[in-house]
């Protein structure tokens, strides 16, 4: 409990620091978010809003995909947008598009890939490629994410095992909604997500994060958009969420914060 308020004590002082050292009256700033830091992100903006007297409007939606909610696709509607936190690839892809400032990158998280199913449930056994591999052709209904995590399932790992035909018929992308609440209403035996965005849904028991040999590490990054209003109050909101005070809040929903500065 005393670790927790004195990082509550450092967020507010980080914060501070940085409406004292430069912002000029209260701005509003837009941000589109993926799934992946969404927890840790809603715990962490109202400090930065008490601290800072900024407002941060959220649209919310994946990195990638066909979906209308997309960030991609927001930004080709021309929805207005100062901050944009999704994959790290897909952040890049926007970069190479002119559509994301290439200095203002943050890379702010890594996060693994999960396995949950319906809670009550057995867990199956993920210890190994081959157990997974086995818990996959047993299973009668597989969904995975129509964004980062669910891209590689469908079109790496299963082929890695050998069993992308057997896969076809019984495995599906679940686009515009949470892999975790398909497993848990009984719609999906197995499902696949980033673990962080796994855990903050009822309903469901995660079994565990892929083996090693399995695995593949999602980087979740931030940048300033090129139509930036605010591009100043969005620096500092990204300069927050990156810093050592944002560490906790990221720690517990289920993804590892990368320190300033590393390469990723």
């Amino acid at each position: 409990m005393r670790r927790l308020i004195a990082l509550r004590a450092l967020a507010l002082a980080f914060a501070a620091a940085l409406f004292l050292a430069g912002s000029a009256g209260a701005a509003e700033v837009r941000v589109m978010i993926s799934g992946g830091l969404t927890a840790a992100y809603k715990e962490l903006v109202p400090e930065f809003e008490r601290s800072t007297g900024n407002k941060v409007l959220t649209a919310y939606g994946p990195s990638m995909g066909t979906t209308v909610n997309a960030i991609p696709n927001r930004l080709e509607r021309g929805e207005p947008a100062d901050v944009l936190i999704m994959v790290g690839y897909a952040l890049g892809d926007l970069v190479k598009q002119g559509k994301v400032i290439a200095d203002s990158r943050v890379d702010l998280a890594k996060s693994p890939i999960g396995v949950a199913v319906k809670s009550g449930t057995p867990k199956p056994d993920i210890s190994s490629a081959d157990a997974v591999k086995a818990t996959l052709l047993a299973a009668k209904s597989i969904a995975y994410s129509d964004s980062a995590s669910g891209v590689y399932v469908s079109t790496e790992m299963f082929q890695r095992l050998g069993i992308a035909d057997a896969m076809k018929d019984k495995a599906r992308k679940i686009p515009a909604e949470p892999v975790a609440r398909v497993v848990a209403r009984g719609d999906a035996e197995i499902g696949f997500q980033q673990i962080s965005e796994l855990l903050p849904l009822p309903g469901i028991d995660i079994v565990g994060q892929l083996p090693p040999d399995l695995q593949k590490i999602t980087v979740f990054s931030a940048g300033i958009a090129a139509v930036a209003k605010e591009p100043e109050a969005g620096r500092a909101l990204i300069k927050f969420l990156a810093s050592p005070a944002a560490s906790a809040a990221i720690i517990k929903s289920g993804i590892e914060p990368i320190a300033p500065g590393s390469t990723n």
